[in-house]
């Protein structure tokens, strides 16, 4: 009989990725046979739904499998489908059974299988195909992921719990920060715990596996640097700039590693962008050359400056998808994580 092992996670940018193809990986290697499958894909390239899901492209790879596509990801998770379900054209048991059915294909001759889930837990409850509700479907086991960034962040975990009730496994703190790895593993997971949650592991942040370059930034975006700077340095977060400079300097001095969005006609925002410390890039849209003064300026901070020809909102929506995947989606970073699972969370491996 198949085992199933649903990833999921209580917000987006968790590492789902990562994590369900190490386990899956580390499997296929102590000689099991192991299929992947994505039920909902929510990376899209537009409202209507081309999905920009490269996850079960790399899932093939580095699995060496040679599953349909349509089968590993079958439903496109778009803002037009959810619409089209709202006005009553979505038959939701013909549509569980289209994701049965690929489940079934997929598991045919497999030990085991590891199903990546969405951005949220609710995320398809509109179709009756949120996070718990897939797991009855296919009969999996819950590994829930997590962030740790305030105490507050447990009572997601207890609620996440909660929902999951019999089918969570336990959950995975994942890119805890130096700063909190202590308070994780010696009170927040002790008192997890004793409230019936099962703690599976506490991975630290790796640099390495958070954010992209500037330079992969840029070439994702199909943009130019048209400035000097460090095109090394690492984004984590995107800030839109479209306020007032003023009201824009106050918000962008609250963040750090971050990347500024704004039209390329928008010189009061970009200088307030280079008046924030944490500030590593400025992404220029419509095509826009910087003026003098901000290129001037830009040269001397060291922040490089990208110039695509898009609008606003399609580059906010592109480097949105890349920032949430990280450098989760190739082989290097799976491997990465597959180190730190070992270290941090044995037992999940030893499945």
């Amino acid at each position: 009989m198949t085992s199933t092992t649903l990833v999921a996670s209580t917000e987006a940018s968790t590492g789902k990725t990562a994590v369900a193809l190490a386990l899956a990986s580390a499997a296929t290697d102590a000689g099991r046979s192991v299929g992947y499958m994505k039920p909902k894909g929510t990376r899209l390239a537009s409202a209507v739904g081309k999905t920009l899901d490269r996850d079960p492209l790399l899932a093939r790879d580095l699995l060496g499998l040679a599953d349909n596509t349509g089968d590993m990801e079958p439903v496109v998770y778009s803002p037009t489908f959810v619409a089209e379900a709202v006005r009553g054209g979505t038959d939701t048991d013909e549509l569980s059974e289209r994701v049965r059915e690929a489940f079934d294909t997929l598991a045919t001759d497999r030990d085991a299988m590891v199903v990546e889930g969405a951005d949220a837990l609710d995320t398809g409850r509109a179709v009756d195909l949120d996070e718990r509700s897939v797991a009855d479907l296919l009969d999996a086991d819950v590994v829930l992921l997590s962030r740790y960034t305030e105490p507050r962040d447990v009572d997601a975990v207890l609620g996440a719990a909660e929902t999951l009730g019999d089918r969570l496994e336990g959950v995975l703190f994942n890119a805890v920060a130096d700063a909190e790895y202590d308070t994780v593993a010696e009170e927040v997971a002790p008192f997890l715990e004793r409230r019936g949650v099962p703690v599976l592991g506490v991975v630290p942040r790796v640099a390495s596996l958070a954010g992209v370059t500037v330079a992969e930034l840029a070439a994702e975006l199909g943009g130019r640097v048209v400035t000097g700077g460090d095109t090394d340095a690492r984004i984590e977060r995107f800030l839109v700039g479209a306020m007032s400079g003023e009201a824009a300097l106050a918000h962008f001095r609250r963040t750090k590693d971050a990347v500024v969005v704004t039209g390329g006609d928008r010189a009061d925002i970009q200088t307030a962008a280079l008046d924030a410390p944490g500030v590593r890039a400025l992404v220029l849209t419509g095509g826009y050359e910087p003026s003098g003064s901000v290129a001037g300026r830009a040269e001397r901070e060291g922040v490089p400056v990208v110039v695509v020809d898009g609008d606003t909102r399609g580059t906010v929506e592109r480097t949105e998808a890349l920032l949430e995947g990280g450098r989760t989606r190739d082989a290097e970073a799976v491997t990465r994580m597959r180190d730190l699972l070992a270290a941090h969370a044995p037992a999940l491996l030893a499945e």
